[in-house]
């Protein structure tokens, strides 16, 4: 006997969905009047076009199921085959073939009329249960087959290989991707199946064979997906309250939330609260909705969401897909979770004029938020109240609020609140201007932090400048250079990079390799020497790294000394740590945080990530000046992105002036280049999913040329042509 044989044929029988119910008794009056029969492999057992009045069960063996010579699927021991066939006489729409030597047992007409004449109710009884139990396979076929076939009239195979965990696996065409993933992996919550590599909602159905993968909340993808869906909740929270919300910037451990028509205060804020826990609890599943663009237009409308209403006018979509936890829709290209329940704890706390939607990634292993204490993130997670970090959250959004007001008030002006604004006005042929009055922003915010600095010439020693990668902090500095010569000053470079410790010397970080990031990867006690003496006027004979060999040299930099006018720019990722110069009076450092901040609104749910803004600028600026691809540049963004939230974002706050880079028009530039660069990402590298979302990103914004960009722009960093040279 084999694994897939039954030594008591009964015990197949007890298998089949019409015989499940039956008792001992039943079964064995069943079984005596079925006939056996005994197959060699390729025997052709029912033939397509045939009239064959009879059930077929399997007891050892394996067959195949054909369709004009397509394979459908395969059926194992325990399995059944022609029920239908009982009830009516119509030809097979199917061949059946032995792919193994196999025994079955066959109830067909002369054996049925053999169990009426024995035991008449038990052959209407079996009858029924033929009947039900085919309609109810028959219903379940044709959601699948609809979901399948969407229209098509190519056949679709009943079967399909999928490459699971180094494993491959026999699974029915149509089965939903979360019957066939585990719900969390080592603690980080599943989020979505990744599809030959392609991020897909867990509620989507198998449609052919492929490499099928869990993304989790420990992918930055993964984290994503999951704050996106705590939004969607929010959202539908305050519809069912009556209030009109608008999810706002992330902070890293919450969100801003933009509250119209309403003051928001405790009261509000806990009887969203009591929506969430209530829509949590019931576990709502995720609605979907496909309209055509009209139908949508005229949706949004009725809602007021006219930002909607403008993007969807704008971009070229067939159809927009749509999603919801109950009445409130919003468009989506993404995946979302499939119901409420899997979303873990948040919190709706007051922020001023807005609130706040706190929340803490499950099995998200990231860097805490300068200010968190791992006890109380802990404590959040695990569902207790902890007004510390309430607060902690609410001093971030007042900074950010800070940095980012200035430039909201313009774009105001403009009437560029969301991408839909910008994509009329670049369509209605207004690029030139928003291009000059963009460009002209970014240069009278130099000129104000150049004038800044030249208020304190007398006692300004050293200008820091930092900022994460791809920021822009090389034109940015070549551009207060300019200004700061214009109010008299004399700027002189020192580089970080040239305090490097040897290389056998740099720290190394989790996984082993150097981290060339860390503080203690710099001759800080060198560093501080050298700071300390030229801001009090000595002559000091720099240091120099040389890369190649990986070697430092303490006094093979130039020599330098500074004048009455003379001002040191020091560039670097630690430029904000006051450990650089703890030496220094306070008076004479200034310090400048560079960053792209603002990010269009693209509907009440989601916005334009500076962070994807910064992406964009790297892959492009890669591939032009480094021979990277963009794959390999995604593949490195999470190591990038964690070395930023460790050296330089629990320092910004340090800062003695903040610089947005970000430039309202640069996604239609970068789309010139980046577009292609992504499509160029191979279907199953890793880095699929995010170029999947960036091109869905990328195509809803109108094309802007890059001849429209001025040279001395900041953008030219990254897409080349700068007026300052390379």
């Amino acid at each position: 006997m084999t694994p897939e044989s039954f030594a008591d044929p009964r015990d197949a029988l007890r298998q089949v969905a019409p015989l499940r119910s039956l008792d001992h008794a039943e079964i064995d009056t069943v079984h005596d009047v079925m006939r056996a029969l005994h197959v060699a492999a390729g025997t052709e057992i029912v033939q397509q076009g045939a009239i064959d009045r009879a059930m077929y069960v399997l007891l050892d063996g394996r067959v195949r199921v054909e369709r004009d010579g397509v394979e459908l699927g395969r059926l194992d021991a325990g399995e059944s085959f022609g029920e239908i066939a009982l009830v009516v006489g119509e030809p097979r729409n199917a061949s059946v073939v032995a792919e193994t030597a196999a025994s079955l047992l066959v109830l067909d007409e002369p054996a049925f009329d053999a169990l009426v004449a024995r035991a008449p109710k038990l052959a209407i009884s079996l009858l029924r249960r033929i009947v039900a139990t085919t309609s109810g396979r028959l219903a379940k076929m044709n959601a699948a087959v609809g979901t399948l076939l969407a229209e098509r009239a190519l056949p679709r195979r009943v079967e399909v290989d999928v490459q699971l965990g180094g494993c491959s696996h026999r699974c029915r065409n149509g089965t939903r991707l979360d019957a066939l993933l585990p719900r969390e992996v080592d603690g980080a919550l599943v989020v979505a199946a990744l599809v030959d590599g392609r991020a897909r909602p867990l509620d989507a159905v198998l449609s052919g064979g492929c490499q099928l993968e869990p993304l989790t909340t420990a992918h930055w993808e993964g984290q994503r997906i999951y704050r996106e869906s705590l939004g969607l909740l929010l959202l539908e929270a305050g519809r069912e309250q009556g209030v009109d919300l608008e999810l706002g910037a992330s902070l890293g451990f919450a969100q801003r939330v933009v509250v119209r028509g309403h003051t928001p205060d405790v009261a509000l804020a806990a009887a969203l609260q009591a929506s969430i826990d209530r829509l949590q609890a019931e576990d709502r599943p995720l609605l979907r909705e496909r309209l055509t663009p009209l139908e949508a237009v005229e949706h949004f409308r009725r809602q007021g969401w006219e930002e909607t209403v403008r993007l969807l006018q704008t971009t070229p979509r067939r159809t927009v897909p749509l999603a919801s936890y109950g009445g409130c829709f919003v468009p989506t290209t993404g995946p979302l979770l499939p119901s409420t329940g899997r979303l873990r704890r948040c919190a709706v706390e007051v922020d001023g004029e807005g609130l706040l939607l706190m929340y803490a990634v499950p099995g998200g292993r990231r860097a805490l938020p300068s200010g968190v204490a791992v006890a109380d993130a802990r404590r959040f997670a695990e569902g207790e109240p902890v007004p510390e970090l309430a607060r902690h959250a609410r001093d971030v959004s007042r900074r950010v609020g800070g940095m980012t007001a200035t430039q909201e008030r313009w774009l105001d002006i403009l009437g560029v609140r969301s991408v839909g604004d910008f994509n009329h006005g670049a369509i209605n042929g207004e690029v030139g201007e928003l291009i000059r009055v963009a460009e002209g922003f970014h240069e009278k915010r130099i000129s104000q932090i150049a004038d800044a600095i030249a208020a304190r010439a007398g006692e300004l020693r050293v200008v820091a400048i930092a900022g994460p990668s791809s920021s822009g902090k090389t034109t940015f500095i070549r551009r207060l250079r300019v200004q700061l010569q214009v109010a008299g000053l004399r700027p002189i470079g020192l580089g970080l990079d040239d305090y490097y410790v040897d290389r056998e010397a740099t720290p190394r970080g989790p996984n082993g390799d150097f981290d060339f990031e860390s503080l203690h990867a710099l001759r800080l006690d060198l560093l501080q020497d050298h700071l300390g003496r030229l801001a009090a006027g000595e002559a000091v004979q720099t240091a120099r790294y040389d890369f190649p060999t990986g070697s430092s040299a303490p006094a093979g930099g130039p020599l330098l000394q500074l004048g009455p006018s003379d001002l040191l720019l020091v560039e670097g990722i630690h430029g904000l740590n006051p450990e650089l110069a703890r030496h220094l009076p306070q008076e004479s450092m200034f310090r400048v945080f560079v960053c792209p901040m603002i990010g269009l609104p693209r509907d009440r749910h989601s916005r334009v990530h500076a962070s994807d803004v910064r992406l964009l600028r790297r892959i492009v600026r890669d591939r032009h000046g480094r021979a990277l691809d963009a794959a390999e540049t995604i593949r490195r963004w999470p190591s990038v992105r964690d070395g930023e939230r460790r050296h330089i974002f629990p320092y910004q706050h340090y800062a003695d002036a903040v610089f947005d880079t970000g430039l309202v028009y640069e996604p239609s530039v970068l789309k010139v280049f980046a577009e292609r660069y992504l499509l160029e990402v191979p279907p199953d590298d890793p880095a699929q999913a995010t170029a999947e979302r960036l091109l869905d990103l990328l195509g809803e914004w109108v094309t802007i040329y890059p001849e429209h960009v001025p040279p001395t722009s900041l953008l030219r960093e990254f897409i080349g042509g700068s007026g300052f040279g390379a």
